[in-house]
């Protein structure tokens, strides 16, 4: 067997880093975050966060958020035909 090149964050340098005036530490507004079932936010990942993180394949699609774990929220969001359900921190989401 050939072993698989590449994880999850493959190819995803510019996705994944921030223009120098941009960096440094999150903004405490920003981290706690509060959202309302069925606001519209798209997701932008930030990448000086880890906790929940998206999967590449998602970076700027919109969504409506569905309810909330913990911290996180659940964001559905159509790929392709398919209705998904993707669970991620608020600082990954921006209201629309």
């Amino acid at each position: 067997m050939v072993q698989r090149i590449g994880g999850p964050r493959r190819k995803s340098r510019a996705l994944m880093t921030k223009d120098p005036r941009r960096k440094g530490k999150v903004s405490i507004t920003q981290f706690f975050k509060q959202l309302k079932e069925g606001d519209r936010v798209k997701i932008i990942t930030e990448p000086a966060v880890h906790a929940g993180i998206l999967h590449r394949r998602f970076y700027g699609k919109q969504g409506v958020v569905k309810g909330k774990t913990g911290r996180c929220y659940h964001i559905l969001i159509h790929d392709g035909h398919k209705e998904k359900t993707v669970i991620t921190h608020p600082v990954h989401l921006r209201k629309v």
